[in-house]
């Protein structure tokens, strides 16, 4: 072979060499660059997404082909309140999260057993046990898709309380590493006012017509003094992060969500009109503040800290 030859062999090799790094590093920007999706906060942004695609996921989540970077390795998994839905609660969240490189999951859990749409997207409704059991199976799936070791969550109303259940009686402790409550109720719905003790007289554990979750939820329940065995809320080993309001007017008085932990447990407490008056948020709007979701985002990387907006946010919507 001449040298001119060689030469020739060597520059089709060396070019092939190239074309193949440019596609392998082509492939791996285009799946780290994630598509941006309009931010919209409202509490209320998700509820499109339920009527157009009924019983569906917001686009960016549920995504289970998604592989979680070396800047975000667990995936997000969006825990809803009562009467909310994998959509209708996260119309502020999945985007936000989902923008910036997160895989995000959200299910629907406690459902109204083969109920049609759209009742079928009314959740949290069912015994919070069996919710639960849902929700672990939901966590295992998410796992063993993503291959992550952990996921953190963030939860609101009882989407902060029911997973508590998970963790503590169902294994799901070694499974979590970060806990985001947003409007959180450790304490319960009535956890220290004058009517507590009114309630727990009235209705004891009974359960509610369609909702069996809602007694389970009161201050002085049976189902809460399970979630505080032990004397705490928390598991030991989990970072929490709790973001309450003061014009919560479910969780009466809104500190019961904001307790302190104790000893080996890591807690912050935030409440969001500290250092911002003008964000009336309520029960709902909390889940759709853009202060209240950059304080979720700071809670799930706090390497890389967002500045957290203060803006008039009114109660309702966000």
């Amino acid at each position: 072979m001449s040298v001119s030859a060689r030469a020739r062999g060597w520059t089709a090799v060396v070019g092939m060499v190239l074309a193949c790094a440019m596609t392998v590093l082509g492939a791996g920007i285009a799946q780290s660059a994630p598509t941006s999706r309009p931010e919209t906060f409202n509490f209320f942004s998700g509820i499109p997404g339920e009527l157009t695609h009924p019983g569906g996921s917001l686009p960016g989540s549920n995504d289970f082909g998604c592989r979680p970077t070396a800047a975000h390795p667990r995936p997000v998994i969006l825990v809803h309140g009562t009467g909310g839905s994998q959509q209708t609660n996260w119309g502020a969240y999945v985007a936000t999260l989902a923008n910036r490189g997160y895989c995000v999951f959200a299910p629907t859990y406690g459902a109204i057993p083969g109920a049609p749409w759209p009742i079928s997207a009314i959740g949290g409704m069912g015994r919070i046990e069996s919710s639960a059991a849902q929700f672990s199976r939901f966590v295992d799936r998410v796992l063993d898709a993503t291959g992550a070791r952990t996921v953190d969550l963030v939860g609101h109303s009882q989407g902060t309380y029911m997973p508590t259940y998970y963790l503590k009686y169902l294994g799901g402790a070694s499974k979590v590493s970060n806990y985001v409550s947003l409007a959180p109720l450790w304490r319960g719905t009535l956890g220290d006012t004058p009517l507590t003790p009114i309630t727990r007289q009235l209705l004891g554990d009974t359960e509610l017509p369609i909702c069996a979750a809602c007694t389970q939820m009161a201050g002085g329940s049976s189902f809460n003094a399970l979630l505080w065995r032990g004397g705490s809320p928390y598991v030991p080993g989990i970072a929490y992060t709790n973001i309450s309001t003061r014009y919560d007017e479910l969780v009466l008085p809104y500190t019961a969500g904001q307790v302190p932990g104790r000893p080996g447990e890591q807690v912050r407490n935030i409440v969001v009109q500290d250092g911002c008056p003008s964000d009336y948020s309520d029960h709902l709007a909390i889940a759709g503040s853009r202060r209240a979701a950059y304080m979720v985002l700071n809670a799930l990387d706090p390497a890389h800290p967002v500045r957290v907006p203060c803006a008039f946010v009114p109660p309702l919507t966000g």
